[in-house]
């Protein structure tokens, strides 16, 4: 068996922890007197976090809204109000590992407000919201951790990589010409050597005596004029 090696090293690690769930009631009061309720519902929630003592102390806000019927359920409205809270999270810490009393605080809303129920309240006027919402809380600290190496072992993600097939991506920066496609095979008679002949050669010829034709009308009448000349002179001399 191979000797162990053991380091220790100094990371940031979670150092206290805490978590509490909270039921709290609100009284709204509407702006008429509400015969029934028809729905409740909280937004908007937000919150701060910060570190007192051994506790983590979290002030929010949330909107608590109230869907309700008034004049006998003959009309509806709703009532919103924006509430504050105060929550007090005791932590489980362990204080011997800290090195710095530098730390950092990480509180999550585990659950979210939302209500549980509404009422009309005893005096008929105003409606009693019970909220309830969990928070999570973390200290996070500079420690001393202690780990076991393995100066032989290597990462499996790595082991079956070929380095000498690796390339990086500047070296295939580099490779690559921009002026690549900007490039062209010169041309000499329709690609073709002088003096050569075939399909290509062919269709050149007669590409260019096409063109000449029709740049050049008064030669080719000319030409025509002439041929018939010659032939009328054959046909009298046979």
């Amino acid at each position: 068996m191979s000797e162990q090696h053991y380091r220790e090293i100094i990371t940031k690690a979670v150092c206290g922890k805490g978590r509490k769930y909270s039921k709290t009631t609100h009284t709204i009061c509407p702006q008429h007197k509400p015969t029934s309720i028809l729905g409740c519902w909280v937004i908007n929630h937000r919150y701060d976090a910060v570190r007192k003592g051994d506790s983590i102390q979290i002030k929010g806000t949330y909107d608590i809204n109230v869907w309700y019927s008034y004049e006998k359920n003959t009309k509806t409205d709703v009532a919103t109000n924006t509430v504050s809270y105060h929550e007090s999270i005791p932590l489980k810490m362990r204080p011997d590992e800290l090195i710095t009393d530098e730390l950092d605080v990480i509180a999550r809303s585990t659950k979210q407000p939302h209500t549980l129920e509404a009422l009309i309240a005893e005096n008929g006027t105003d409606v009693n919201v019970e909220v309830e919402k969990e928070f999570a809380a973390e200290v996070v600290g500079e420690t001393k951790v202690c780990v076991l190496v393995h100066p032989d072992k290597e990462d499996a993600h790595y082991q079956d990589v070929k380095w000498s097939e690796e390339v990086s991506d500047q070296e295939l920066k580099d490779s690559i010409d921009p002026k690549f496609l900007e490039r062209r095979p010169p041309r000499e008679f329709g690609g073709r050597k002088r003096g050569e002949r075939g399909e290509r050669g062919e269709r050149d010829r007669f590409e260019h005596s096409d063109r000449d034709r029709f740049e050049h009308p008064e030669r080719d009448r000319e030409k025509d004029r002439d041929r018939e000349k010659e032939e009328k002179f054959e046909d009298k001399k046979s």
